[in-house]
């Protein structure tokens, strides 16, 4: 759930200048060049379901907006973002359409506060069990097709789940900064006592240009990116040992 405020013409900008900048690198190199592609597959299921979660979640919780706005798909042409998609595939990280909730429609079982929390955590939590369930695919492959991982066909496959796998821990751990406007921020505040929260609030549009900055520079992906290869490790490395294959 991801919303920009800056001008569109300035992402605009900002992404063409990233997509120029990575297209060298893949231009006159074969294999980085199918793993782009193959990114491509993966950044629709991750952001496909991202975004189902958020409009699932906020659906469960009485909220019909979602539902109304035809969010409640998984199209991947309802939930997809042009420039956060393009992001995705060539840093690893980004976003999807956001998904437009009504907190004032949820049922009396949570709070306004505590339903925002729950829709907005859903979506990286889709994203961390995708990236499960594709662990445990690579891994039954690797467990009973051996033979097969090892033709073009078979080395190809493995290769779109391991990116598919990446993009989803990526795009998971990407939207849990606690940084307006991303998923982590409503999560924050959330459990924020009420002097932090009217802070945070006050605070908003400073805290969202601080993340604009980050995002430019490219240090937000340098702060992630280690904690992308943790996870990536941590899931990977889990599943391994429920094959027993460490």
């Amino acid at each position: 759930m991801f919303q920009f405020g800056m001008d569109k013409r300035t992402l605009y900008i900002i992404m063409a200048g990233l997509v120029i900048v990575s297209l060298g690198k893949y231009l006159n190199n074969t294999e980085a060049l199918l793993s782009l592609v193959l990114t491509v597959p993966a950044v629709l299921i991750a952001i496909t379901f991202h975004e189902y979660a958020h409009a699932l979640a906020a659906d469960k919780l009485g909220d019909d907006t979602p539902r109304r706005q035809g969010r409640l798909t998984l199209n991947p042409l309802a939930h997809l973002d042009p420039i956060g998609s393009i992001i995705l595939v060539f840093a690893g990280f980004g976003w999807g359409k956001p998904v437009e909730i009504n907190p004032r429609n949820f049922n009396r079982t949570v709070t306004m506060s505590a339903g925002e929390a729950i829709v907005s955590i859903a979506g990286p939590m889709m994203n961390f069990l995708l990236a499960i369930v594709f662990s445990i695919i690579t891994f039954t492959m690797l467990k009973l097709a051996p033979a097969f991982v090892l033709t073009q066909l078979g080395g190809i496959i493995l290769s779109l789940l391991q990116i598919t796998v990446a993009i989803n821990i990526g795009l998971g751990v990407f939207n849990l900064i606690p940084l307006p406007p991303l998923d982590g921020s409503k999560v924050l505040n959330h459990f924020l006592p009420y002097n932090a929260k009217e802070w945070f609030a006050r605070y908003a549009q400073v805290f969202y240009i601080i993340f604009v900055v980050l995002w430019i520079t490219g240090l937000a992906g340098t702060i992630i990116s280690p904690i992308i290869d943790w996870v990536y490790k941590g899931i990977t490395t889990l599943v391994a040992m429920l094959f027993g294959m460490v």
